[in-house]
């Protein structure tokens, strides 16, 4: 399956709301599914309440459909309360590369 559909966030959390925030995107429902091709969270080195996703899907229309369900609207609530402000979002098709966690 090839990605056809991505993007890149930086979502700001409240004070001292960082770790929290990365704990949360760690666990989200999108893992799970099989048009999820890629979910890499990031923090910012010198702002730890500064976290990013990078997100790859099969298609945008099944991230839309993905988003759309109530499963991922249960977490988009959960997130809610830990972000300050606008998130920034830019289009981005990741195409490869390596990420080795551990």
């Amino acid at each position: 399956m090839t990605i056809q559909h991505g993007f890149h966030a930086a979502i700001p959390a409240h004070p001292g709301q960082g770790d929290a925030l990365v704990a949360l995107l760690l666990a989200a429902p999108s893992l799970g599914n099989d048009d999820c091709l890629v979910f890499l969270v990031s923090r910012s080195a010198s702002n730890p309440d500064l976290v990013s996703v990078a997100e790859g899907w099969s298609s945008q229309d099944a991230h839309a459909k993905f988003f759309a369900s109530p499963e991922a609207q249960t977490f988009v609530a959960q997130l809610a309360p830990l972000i300050a402000g606008e998130s920034i979002y830019s289009d981005a098709i990741p195409v490869g590369g390596k990420a080795i966690l551990a």
